[in-house]
């Protein structure tokens, strides 16, 4: 084992407590330096791109024709994301402060699967996280897609006012289209030639970097936000809190709901319960001025979130043990 490969090893079994690490140092920057911040917005979609093709250079094609062929992981995973989720979102949001602004924000981050560090999570819960990033490509595609719709039923037509079709379709094509389509043509090359295989190592050695930088850029450039309304946001941290906690249980009814393994189980506890804050952060932030708000609501969600993942990795393998037989 070559000394980067060793150093690439370790930098992945320490990952999530450097991931917090990357929250702490953007806090602690943000709030003492809140106006060299200001100019950090706009890191955050080249930073995201980067991270999600080296997410989708990790997902062989064949793996995806895999995927498509196994019908209940992916009706589990559509289901709890896209029938389930609305549902309990749909119950919470009648909880929420009368704050179009932060609505908005609630209702775009928790409407929205993650695709990116819910993997790390997964596996950390022995989860089938190699099933989960195969999905990702769908995951981001129908979120997309059904998402300013959902907005539209939630809200109705204060959304529309607010809520331009056409940042959505900016980030499909910047952190969906263009990303899995270089993917796609990296993994080729790869297999053509040397150079291409090369290549593709040393990006996919990239990930935890990538993810401790948007991680760290992330909460440098909205946390002055948060901190200017963190009284109006303290009201949605239950909220977010109480969304975790149903989706355990909700996962796990419709995984088995599916006759799921207990591996793809835990991928699909997961996936329900973790949210696209990263992602849908440039769509809060393409919001008309006096909607500032809007993305520090998606921020404290990544906040709460990630002190609820780090209770997921001990509370899931207890409430789903693997299966054992005696001999």
């Amino acid at each position: 084992m070559t000394e980067s490969v060793a150093f690439v090893d370790r930098l992945e079994r320490v990952q999530v407590p450097l991931y917090l690490m990357a929250i702490v140092v953007g806090v602690l920057v943000g709030l003492a330096a809140p106006r060299f911040t200001e100019s950090l917005d706009v890191a955050i979609n080249p930073l995201l791109a980067a991270l999600l093709f080296v997410t989708f250079l990790q997902i062989p094609v064949a793996d995806l024709a895999k995927l498509l062929r196994d019908k209940r992981f992916l009706g589990a995973i559509v289901v709890v994301n896209f029938a389930v989720v609305p549902l309990v979102v749909f119950g919470l949001s009648q909880f929420l402060p009368d704050d179009l602004a932060i609505q908005i924000g609630v209702l775009l981050v928790l409407l929205c699967p993650c695709v990116d560090y819910v993997v790390v999570f997964t596996g950390l819960a022995g989860g089938s996280a190699s099933r989960l990033l195969a999905a990702t490509p769908l995951l981001l595609i129908m979120q997309m897609l059904l998402t300013p719709l959902y907005l539209l039923a939630f809200l109705g037509h204060d959304a529309v006012d607010v809520v331009e079709l056409e940042p959505f379709v900016e980030a499909f094509v910047l952190l969906i289209v263009i990303p899995l389509a270089l993917a796609w043509a990296t993994q080729a090359w790869a297999s053509r030639a040397r150079p291409g295989a090369v290549f593709t190592k040393g990006a996919t050695a990239t990930m935890v970097p990538l993810m401790m930088a948007v991680l760290a850029v992330v909460t440098c450039s909205q946390i002055p936000r948060v901190d200017e309304n963190f009284g109006d946001l303290v009201a949605i941290m239950p909220i977010y809190a109480a969304f975790l906690i149903v989706m355990a249980f909700a996962g796990i009814a419709v995984a088995r709901a599916f006759g799921l393994d207990v591996a793809s189980t835990r991928a699909v506890v997961f996936s329900g319960a973790t949210r696209n804050s990263l992602v849908v952060l440039p769509l809060a932030l393409a919001l008309p001025a006096g909607f500032e708000v809007a993305a520090a609501a998606v921020v404290t969600q990544t906040l709460v979130e990630l002190i609820g993942m780090v209770a997921y990795v001990w509370l899931i393998p207890v409430l789903l043990p693997e299966i054992t037989t005696s001999a």
